[in-house]
């Protein structure tokens, strides 16, 4: 799991003189999930937790939690129905409560996560979308990314993607080719101690992208308006770094930067079990909460706006997607078609301006009129339906097809043969 780092994954313990199975390292031995023992304490663990009111659960590396374990076994067996047994208790407890999985799998075996009816987890994280996202960032090229979102287009209409940009681990590049890794190697982790495990790249966001603010907002729009839940990791809304000098994955778990006291006002102990990032343009004095609060320009008050705006394009979690043709692969343009409502977002994944003509793909008069939901900039197409637009260097734009009216537009049930949405 760890190469360079663990060698085994079992380990003897002298005082129960006994060896012990540990998938990740040897101070964490796995347990035993088949035995029904401990799957009734794990509930046990769960309802402590659900009636301290928590919201859900994130689920670690599921594929080992529910994998048959042992010593005679040579080939593991996924036991999915006790995903299922965690979410019945879960709603059972809490309805609203969800489960979002850590699952880092293949598009073919997604819906063994997910249930053919939706009837295990509720979210996942999307691993398969996540590194051909950051590749489309290194190398102005879309092409990729739009063939691993139709990848994992497949999902049940009560479950959903959570799309994320940055985790507390390293951004795993293997699913990747040869040539796409080491061009997102080049670009965001050229230096040896940047990268881990042979594989993947053990920075923050904001360093990766050099602290390119245009470049910032480009991504998190990205995530923001890809299909599925944007998952922002706590630090990066207001582009925290990292120390490279910690080991391994801690470089990126550093305590969240809230103020310029001491300790980055995250605690008042004198011996804090992580150290607070206290050099360098990224450090706790420059980069945290308190002062970008006070400024309305902050990328922390540009997130806020950015989340606020989100929650306003319902389609992007509830619809269904279509990447229309740019002809330019540094050019990404999507749009959401939901109960007769459609969105358009287009990004320039590249630092020069591009110009592009495309059509919206709705048919009628609506089809013709894009309303920019963040600025007054908006497009009329010309007399051959097509709209013509300039992108600045890492440009975004966040379109409602039609006008604002689309509250009287929006249909009571899912359509799938309306004129405002043809399939």
């Amino acid at each position: 799991m760890f190469p360079g780092v663990q060698k085994s994954t079992w380990s003897h313990d002298r005082e129960a003189r006994a060896w012990y199975f540990h998938r990740f390292y040897d101070f964490q031995p796995d347990l035993n999930t088949s035995n029904p023992q401990v799957q009734a304490e794990i509930l046990k663990v769960m309802g402590f937790w659900i009636q301290l009111g928590v919201s859900g659960f994130r689920m670690d590396a599921v594929p080992f939690v529910i994998a048959t374990k042992g010593a005679n076994v040579k080939t593991p067996v996924g036991q999915y129905d006790m995903l299922r047994s965690f979410r019945e208790f879960l709603q059972w407890r809490k309805g609203d409560a969800i489960v979002l999985a850590e699952a880092n799998v293949r598009p073919k075996t997604d819906m063994r996560y997910f249930g053919h009816d939706g009837e295990r987890m509720q979210m996942m994280f999307n691993f398969h979308v996540n590194p051909h996202l950051f590749y489309a960032l290194a190398a102005a090229d879309s092409r990729p990314l739009a063939k691993a979102l139709n990848a994992t287009r497949p999902r049940p209409a009560t479950a959903q993607w959570g799309l994320f940009l940055r985790n507390h681990d390293e951004l795993d590049l293997g699913r990747l080719t040869k040539v796409q890794r080491e061009k997102v190697f080049r670009s965001f982790g050229p230096d040896k101690n940047m990268q881990l495990y042979d594989r993947g790249i053990r920075r923050r966001l904001a360093p990766m992208l050099g602290g390119n603010r245009r470049r910032l907002e480009l991504a998190y729009s990205l995530m923001c308006t890809l299909p599925g839940t944007p998952v922002i990791r706590y630090g990066d809304e207001i582009g925290m770094g990292d120390r490279l000098d910690l080991p391994e994955r801690n470089c990126a778990r550093t305590p969240m930067q809230w103020s310029t006291e001491p300790h980055a006002g995250f605690t008042e102990s004198d011996r804090p079990c992580s150290p607070v990032i206290d050099q360098g343009p990224y450090g706790f004095e420059h980069v945290n909460v308190a002062k970008q609060r006070r400024d309305p320009d902050s990328l922390l008050n540009w997130t806020e706006r950015i989340i606020r705006m989100r929650k306003e394009v319902p389609e992007i979690g509830w619809g269904d997607f279509k990447v229309i043709a740019a002809r330019d692969p540094a050019v990404l343009i999507i749009r959401y078609d939901w109960r007769n409502n459609s969105v358009l977002f287009v990004h320039n994944l590249d630092e020069t301006p591009r110009e592009i003509s495309f059509a919206s793909g709705v048919s009628g008069e609506a089809g013709k009129l894009l309303i920019n939901l963040l600025s007054e900039d908006h497009s009329q197409a010309g007399g051959s339906g097509r709209h013509k637009l300039v992108l600045e260097g890492y440009g975004y734009r966040w379109y409602r097809v039609g006008g604002l009216n689309y509250l009287l537009e929006r249909s009571d049930i899912d359509s799938f043969a309306s004129p405002r949405n043809p399939r």
